[in-house]
This record gives structure tokens, sequence and C-alpha cells, in this order.
């Protein structure tokens, strides 16, 4: 099994108020930018300790959270039965793994810089989705590498609006939007972030 980058911050990941303004922030975005519906079964990827998915859980019947980090998936197990729909944890390495069931959408934020290979994830996005089923994906615009400070498994510092636009073309959606999500400010600097939507 592969370190567990946030074994150390996961019992106070929610703590940080910019953190979670954050995703506050992408989660109103995606609640704008795509149609959600009390029959729908989404997957968060990337789910951490639930920041996003239980923003969007009242909207939808179910959501599959996949996370590789044991430690954050305990943090979620930890509110689950309080959260607005029906929560499935997996804990998994979704580069890695092959998942049968099939989702009406895929919701993520922050966590595609994790992603070494981008090109194969939206190609993973779309045969996990149900025909019309939609992405609404969230990360950083291009940074200089300052964003973070410590090792988590990064493997991009951010992305180019056009370039993962077209990532997702290749892999075969359709409708593809990139839209301002948020701001994360730090001390040393403010980082930009998008949301990338889009149709299979």
């Amino acid at each position: 099994m592969s370190k567990d980058h946030f074994e150390h911050k996961a019992g106070t990941y929610e703590k940080d108020d910019n953190r979670v303004s954050n995703v506050g922030n992408i989660a109103n975005s995606i609640i704008a930018s795509v149609s959600l519906d009390r029959n729908m079964q989404l997957m968060d990827f990337g789910s951490g300790t639930g920041l996003l998915l239980e923003r969007i859980a009242p909207f939808v019947k179910k959501i599959t959270a996949v996370d590789i980090s044991k430690s954050m998936n305990a943090q979620l197990a930890k509110k689950q039965a309080s959260l607005g729909c029906e929560i499935e944890i997996l804990e998994i390495d979704l580069a890695a793994a092959d998942i049968c069931q099939k989702y009406d959408g895929i919701i993520s934020s922050m966590t595609m810089h994790h992603v070494k290979d981008t090109e194969a994830m939206f190609g993973k996005f779309h045969a996990l989705l149900n025909e019309g089923g939609f992405i609404a994906i969230s990360d950083l615009d291009s940074e200089d590498g300052s964003f973070h400070t410590e090792d988590t498994g990064v493997y991009h510092s951010g992305f180019a609006r056009d370039s993962i636009a077209q990532a997702a073309q290749r892999a075969g959606f359709r409708d593809i939007e990139v839209k301002d999500a948020s701001v994360v400010r730090k001390p040393h600097g403010e980082y930009p972030v998008f949301l990338l939507t889009a149709k299979k």
C-alpha cells in the first residue's frame, strides 16, 4: 500500500478556514453548473474528509466516496450517518483499481494534481459514467509550485485550463466548460481555482 500522505493532517484537516471556504465555493459552483436530482448516484473522487460531498449530499440519492487515504476515510466515516444522502466509502487507488458500478456524475475537488496520468483518469471517468452523465472537476490553475509547502504526492503544479479541457475532450467528453470557481488565499500568495464540467 502506498504511503498515506494525509495521515498526520486528517484530524485537523477541516480546521483550516481557507480550505473549508474554498471547498464551499467549489460546491456552490458545482450546484450552479450541473443539474442535480434526488435520484442521482455520484462518485466523489478524492473525497478526503467529505468537505465537498457533504455540501452536495442533500441534492442527490447516493455518493460513493473514493479516496486512497485510510486516515481521511476514517474522518469521513465519523460523520457518514449525519450526511444528507447515502454514503459509501471505497478505500482504493482509482488509477489502479477497476469499479463495476456506473455513476450519474463524478465530482472532485483539488485531487487531480495528485494524479500522475490525468489523461488516463479522464478516460476512466468517461467509462464510469452512465450515458449523459457529467463530470465536475475542480483544481488549481497553473502555479509556480509554491502552493504545496509539503509533499502530499503532488504531480502537477496546477493545470492550464485549455490543456485540461483538451484532455477531457480526448477522453470523449462533450459540452466542456471551464470557469472560475474559487481563490485559495495563503500567506505567500493567491491561487485561482477552476471548475471543469462536461458530459458523456
